[in-house]
Formats: C-alpha cells, structure tokens, sequence
C-alpha cells in the first residue's frame, strides 16, 4: 500500500478540479428530451397511466418521433414541478 502525501493547497487545488470535471459531465448529460422513464424517476411516479395523463392534459411537453417512441421535455417537467410546489411558512 502506498501513502501519498500533498500538501492543503494542492490537496484542495485536486478537489476543485474534481468537482469541476463532474459537473461539466453532468451539464453535458444533461438532455432536453428524455425517456419515458426517465421522465417517471424525474416526476417521482411509477405509474406509465399517471404519465399518459399528464401528457394527454397538456401538463407536460413532448415528441413522438415514430410511432412506439415518446420523449419528454426536462424542462416543461421542471416546470411542472415548480408550478405545483408549495410555498414555505
């Protein structure tokens, strides 16, 4: 086993460009169209009706492309989101 010694600054200085290299990975991750069950895990659901519905309501964007295909847009689903929160006392 090996031990690696560094010094505060450059220990941090290590930890900052981690963090900077998830991040950039993760905006780039990021999609605007996403799954079905995607969609689902982002709405907190696990029922395909309860999509269907917000879909069909008009609560939620999203493209059909073929036939057996339909992607949802993240962002009409945040907002969605942040339509229905609710305000803190």
């Amino acid at each position: 086993m090996e031990v690696i010694c560094l010094h505060d600054e450059a220990f941090y200085a290590l930890i900052d460009k981690v963090i900077e290299r998830v991040e950039q990975r993760k905006v780039a991750k990021d999609d605007k169209w996403i799954s079905g069950s995607e969609a689902m895990q982002k709405l907190r659901i696990q029922s395909k009706t309860t999509l269907q519905k917000l879909r069909d309501e008009g609560s939620i964007r999203f493209s059909q492309p073929e036939r057996k295909i339909i992607l949802y847009d993240s962002d009409s689903i945040n907002d969605y989101l942040s339509r229905h929160s609710k305000a803190t006392f």
